[in-house]
């Protein structure tokens, strides 16, 4: 068998990315001391072209492209993702090895005056680059008027917090805030019941070529709850045939030794929002996704769907 002595490791260059490598890294050495580790940065198609939506520039694969392309070169063995960025249809010779331990999986907002949303003045604008946040904030609010965000965590926040800022609001994922020392600008946490989360948020992947040795050194630091949590999750979008223009959401959990999986599919402008919830085993984790989505479609959910593009 080949000896592993140093491992490169591929990353966004963003701050959140390298914070989320340097927690990877860590979990390795951890569990392999006599291995060095190295991170090799990257800038995606997502990080370079700000002006447009996701949709518009290529959806999901836009901050994995060039992170996968390099793992397939054979110039980095590990990438390491934010998994809700991953589409769910795994890149020919390529594989997720582990996920580690999950952070908090829920949205946050942050306002300027520091209020939560129902306190918002009438008609707040509200910026958030997901249909899924949208659906769900316009469902929350009505009046809300929604505005396009983009940019890295910082700066959104930044935009957010501006007095002269055309933002009242935007909505984030709170494991990116907590990971980056930004939970003071939080005026609130959404729990899954009031705006369920993205498939695979909070969870940080870690990607390996197919039969890489290196796959089964990642592979010790593989976070069980949370393999199973995120796999029931990207299941569901993948049986709806849903991408990043689809406001579909899902978020599993363990109750005791049964996973719990809750799904979400609405209108663009959250006017019609349907809900699902099943429970099993969590060995049968992608049966269970498979099968809400089933129910999902037989429901009608096609027909709130903007995209049905498979992931």
């Amino acid at each position: 068998m080949t000896r592993i002595t140093h491992v490169k490791v591929g990353s966004r260059a963003s701050a959140l990315a390298l914070r989320q490598a340097d927690m990877a890294v860590a979990a390795l050495k951890r569990a392999h001391p006599g291995v060095t580790f190295e991170i090799v940065q990257f800038t995606t198609k997502g990080d370079r072209d700000l002006d447009h939506s996701l949709p518009e520039i290529g959806g999901k694969g836009v901050f994995t492209e060039e992170l996968e392309r390099s793992l397939l070169a054979g110039e980095i063995s590990v990438a390491v993702h934010s998994l809700k960025d991953l589409p769910t249809e795994q890149s020919p010779g390529l594989e997720v090895a582990a996920v580690l331990e999950r952070a908090d999986p829920g949205d946050v907002l942050v306002s300027r005056s520091h209020r939560p949303l129902a306190d918002l003045p009438p008609s707040p604008a509200v910026g958030t680059s997901s249909t899924r946040r949208a659906a769900q904030i316009a469902s929350l609010r009505p009046d809300v008027r929604l505005l396009e965000l983009r940019g890295n965590v910082p700066t959104r926040v930044k935009k957010a917090l501006a007095a002269d800022g055309p933002y009242d609001a935007i909505v984030l994922a709170a494991a990116g805030l907590d990971r980056l020392g930004l939970s003071p600008a939080i005026s609130e946490r959404f729990t899954p019941d009031r705006l369920l989360p993205a498939p695979g948020q909070g969870a940080i992947a870690l990607q390996c070529r197919a039969e890489d040795p290196v796959a089964t050194v990642v592979a010790t630091v593989n976070h069980e709850a949370t393999w199973a949590a995120v796999t029931a999750e990207r299941a569901f979008l993948a049986g709806l045939g849903g991408g990043c223009a689809a406001p579909v959401a899902a978020y599993a959990r363990l109750d005791g030794g049964t996973l719990v999986l809750q799904g979400l599919v609405a209108s663009g402008d959250g006017k019609q929002v349907l809900r699902f919830e099943t429970a099993g085993a969590p060995s049968a984790a992608t049966q269970l996704g498979h099968a809400m989505a089933t129910e999902a479609l037989a429901a009608g959910a096609a027909a709130l769907m903007p995209a049905r593009t498979v992931l």
